[in-house]
């Protein structure tokens, strides 16, 4: 395999994190990695979130290490330094959302290659939470699962849903569905929203951590959606939320102040989910596995044990 870009000094991971390229079914390049860990009980299959990269998880991965579990990650098509979906770096863009399948595969197909130490688990953050639901359904190989604030639905009030449905509906008739949603930007606004205004941490030093990765390699940072991304993962969550949940034994955090993804979307899943169990967390924002060690390690605390005790 060729080795790609790994930027360890703004990841803060465990020692020898590495990175590969690797490649679809479609022929599109993904950038897939791992730290690895001698004596581990497992691997962690990390699913990352919208406009996320391998990098980020990088303190994940040692929270991990020291209970006892390696992990690897990937940037999905058109994030991070995998092959970009548009002319302009910065639009979050995708043709559909069963591409990001095609990606699953081929990073299935990579740890298998890296002889990464079974058994394997998930965890999947936001939107891929949203990709690795399907491929839970789809019989993901993994003993269990965890999601944090998955993408199961998007938050809007009514008539901002009913507006964006329509909009990037008839964008994609009229072939307008690769412009940017409006309102938004190429830019890489993680750089620069401040810390008080942010939806994702309660963490100050959390969120400098990860403006600081964005700031220091723009590359792996990623601006606004296009309207077909949007119309995709509306269509997609739609479908999700049609389907019965899979038998995988799963837990699922919720923040008490998301304000990304639709809570009631992911409540109403967790409540069918007879091998599930679904923790709010008091306090939480959008991204719990990145706030302060009161928050964050009782949580990777739960999923070790969850993932113990599926050996």
């Amino acid at each position: 395999m060729e080795l790609a870009p790994f930027h360890a000094d703004v990841a803060d991971g465990p020692d020898g994190g590495v990175a590969h390229w690797i490649k679809a079914a479609d022929g599109l390049r993904l950038r897939a990695g791992y730290w690895p860990f001698e004596g581990a009980k497992g691997t962690v299959l990390l699913f990352t979130g919208r406009s996320e990269f391998i990098e980020k998880y990088g303190r994940i991965a040692r929270d991990l290490q020291q209970r006892g579990y390696a992990m690897a990650a990937i940037d999905w098509r058109g994030q991070g330094l995998s092959d970009r979906m548009a002319d302009d770096r910065g639009l979050g863009h995708v043709d559909a959302f069963s591409d990001y399948q095609h990606d699953v595969a081929a990073f299935l197909d990579y740890v298998k290659q890296t002889d990464l130490p079974a058994p394997h688990y998930v965890i999947a953050h936001s939107m891929g939470g949203g990709i690795g639901l399907r491929a839970l359904i789809n019989d993901l190989p993994v003993k269990a699962a965890a999601f944090s604030a998955p993408m199961w639905g998007i938050r809007a009030n009514l008539s901002l849903r009913s507006f964006i449905w329509g909009l990037s509906t008839v964008s994609r008739r009229l072939n307008f569905d690769g412009n940017i949603v409006p309102g938004k930007s190429t830019d890489i606004t993680l750089s620069e929203i401040p810390f008080d205004e942010n939806e994702l941490t309660n963490d100050p030093e959390m969120y400098a951590y990860m403006q600081n990765q964005v700031r220091k390699y723009p590359d792996l940072g990623l601006g606004g959606p296009s309207l077909r991304w949007v119309n995709e993962a509306l269509w997609e969550t739609r479908r999700l939320a049609a389907l019965p949940a899979p038998p995988t034994p799963t837990l699922t955090f919720l923040g008490s102040d998301e304000t990304i993804v639709d809570a009631d979307r992911i409540k109403t899943k967790m409540a069918q989910w007879s091998n599930g169990k679904l923790t709010v967390v008091p306090g939480g924002k959008h991204e719990m596995m990145m706030d302060a060690p009161a928050m964050r390690g009782p949580i990777l605390d739960a999923i070790a044990a969850h993932f113990d005790s599926h050996p």
